[in-house]
């Protein structure tokens, strides 16, 4: 079913958007009705409703013995968002954020999803989630057009962060990624996360920070260009993705989005576990002030995770997880370590810390002072 904008569309710019005007290939598309089906009634269901990033729904960070069902609602939603002042971008999104929002269950648990593709949207979406098994990660079982609905669920059977996105086919998965459709999925170990010694850790809060680099058209003026809706930005759009070179790499959606009124807050002493997914490009996050006191540099609760690091890699396609005890209160800069991006891109977060400054950890033993440039050059040098 498409709606009526989107067979006008269709009619008028065929040629530049191939998979609104047929669906995907049938060999992507899964028919899983002839399996014998998997009773699941014996399980709890428990209902999570997601919210808005940085922030993450509550769960728990131990299991009971027995796996759930988690059921989770999510709708598509394709609207227009400011990137930056005078940059605006033709967004789709899963549930109106970017990204999208952060689901968390743990291994064994069974994830139910229900998508919803809004009626007035234009274009065919999907979900690929990276911790699922088979028929392309639930894409090719949760294509739907404008106006429909689909429910998919999938078995978490390994633990640790996972990038989910977008994926309706040929060119339009990577503009539909860059266009703002990822997101994040936490499979926690049932008994919690742990050290290298295998002791349990946890974390007093979590933060989800999603990376997106963006490519916005300019006209021959240098100007960025608007867009009617999603449709009209695609031919632009596609000449500047295929340059290779972004217009802006953000967290969460826009520059500033965690930054001055917008910081994100803890307390001295609290472990905080940041969980940070990049869908399409390799990134190295760096706490500027603090450190990765345990990090899972490619997300994956199984293996051990790291001490101590200053920067950690996040390969494109995948999410990663770092737990830090804030010892210092003031301001910490989390920045993606290319500088460029970080400062001149937007890649950038505060955390304000409160508490009391310990000078045994850091102190100024004299304040900027005038001195005598002559006598500095008679000392200073061996």
């Amino acid at each position: 079913m498409l709606t009526r904008r989107a067979a006008l569309m269709g009619a008028a710019g065929v040629a530049s958007l191939p998979i609104l005007a047929k669906a995907a290939k049938a060999e992507e598309i899964m028919d899983t009705s002839i399996a014998p089906p998997v009773d699941l009634s014996s399980l709890k269901r428990i209902k999570h409703k997601l919210v808005r990033p940085p922030m993450v729904h509550a769960h728990e960070q131990t299991a009971p013995a027995e796996p759930r069902v988690v059921q989770f609602e999510m709708q598509i939603v394709e609207k227009e968002v400011e990137v930056d002042e005078g940059a605006y971008l033709q967004a789709m999104t899963f549930n109106g954020s970017i990204p999208g929002p952060m689901m968390v269950v743990h291994e064994g648990d069974y994830v139910e999803l229900t998508l919803f593709n809004s009626p007035e949207n234009l274009m065919q979406h999907n979900i690929d989630f990276h911790a699922a098994t088979g028929a392309l990660g639930g894409g090719s079982l949760t294509l739907v057009n404008p106006g429909e609905k689909t429910t998919l669920r999938f078995k978490a059977t390994r633990p640790g962060t996972f990038v989910y996105h977008c994926a309706p086919g040929g060119p339009m998965i990577p503009w539909h990624v860059v266009s703002g459709m990822s997101g994040c999925i936490m499979v926690l170990p049932r008994d919690g996360l742990k050290d290298p010694e295998g002791n349990a850790v946890s974390y007093d809060r979590i933060f989800y920070i999603g990376e997106n680099d963006f490519y916005i058209p300019k006209d021959e003026n240098g100007e960025y260009k608007r867009f009617e809706d999603v449709a009209e930005s695609y031919p632009d759009t596609l000449k500047v993705m295929n340059g290779l070179i972004p217009s802006h790499v953000v967290f969460n959606g826009k520059v500033g989005s965690l930054t001055g009124d917008n910081a994100l807050h803890a307390s001295q002493g609290e472990n905080v576990l940041f969980v940070h997914s990049q869908a399409n490009r390799d990134t190295r996050p760096h706490l500027i002030g603090g450190h990765g006191d345990l990090v899972w540099e490619r997300g994956k609760f199984n293996n051990t995770p790291q001490r101590d690091q200053e920067t950690w890699f996040i390969a494109g396609g995948s999410a990663g997880a770092m737990l830090y005890k804030f010892l210092q209160p003031g301001v910490y800069a989390y920045v993606n370590h290319n500088l460029i991006e970080a400062v001149n891109l937007g890649a950038t977060a505060h955390v304000v810390v409160d508490g009391d400054w310990n000078n045994d950890l850091m102190e100024q033993v004299q304040a900027p002072t005038e001195y005598n440039a002559a006598y500095e050059g008679k000392t200073a040098l061996p």
